[in-house]
Parts: C-alpha cells; structure tokens; sequence
C-alpha cells in the first residue's frame, strides 16, 4: 500500500517541481508571474519532495521494502539540493527566481530518474 503510494505521490512530486521551475524561471525575464501563488507552489514542491524522502526513508526501514542504492542517493541529494539553494538565497537575492528555478527542475530531472532508476 505505502509502496504504491510512494509510486504514486512522486508523479505529483514531478509536475509541481516541474511546473515551479519553469514558471519561477520565466518569471526572471517576466515580472508580472512573481506572485504568492508562485511561492506557494514552490513550497508545495518542496515540502512534497521533502514527504517523498521522508516516505521512501520510511519504507526503507521497513522489513519488506527495499531500494536500490542509488536510488537512496538520489533522494537524499534531492534534499541537499533544496538545503544548498535555501543557504544561497541571500547571496543571489537578485537571482532569487533563477536559483529557485533551476534547483526544482534539478528535483524534477532527480524525480524522473528515479521513476525509471529501479
């Protein structure tokens, strides 16, 4: 059941890393897209990635269930990821869409990879 879930919830995962990327990267050209909204997807995206991790963490300490090696790695690396772009925020705040952006489709790209990995 939870495998099944975690299989589930990453497709989520994908599309709004997916689609926050794309928009938060448009809108360093395009200022009319920075909105709440756009921030609000953004942490969606994260905190969903973050419920992945901690879901496949999970099923991993589960008896039955059992992951690759990499595909440990790249969940992980997903929450390094976000931990690195939050630590540069300040010193790229005039990039802050871009940084931003090019770490969710980075979570997206990890999220694909790991659908196809095992």
């Amino acid at each position: 059941m939870f495998v099944d879930l975690h299989a589930h919830f990453a497709w989520f995962v994908i599309l709004a890393n997916g689609s926050a990327g794309v928009l938060l990267v448009a809108s360093h050209r395009y200022r009319q897209l920075r909105s709440f909204w756009l921030w609000a997807l953004t942490t969606v995206a994260q905190i969903a990635m973050f419920m992945q991790v901690c879901l496949g963490s999970w099923l991993m300490a589960q008896k039955g269930s059992q992951a690759s090696d990499m595909h440990a790695l790249y969940g992980f690396s997903a929450l390094v990821a976000v931990g690195i772009a939050y630590s540069y925020r300040h010193q790229l705040q005039s990039h802050i869409h871009l940084l931003y952006g090019w770490t969710a489709l980075f979570l997206m790209g990890l999220g694909v990879r790991l659908m196809f990995l095992d």
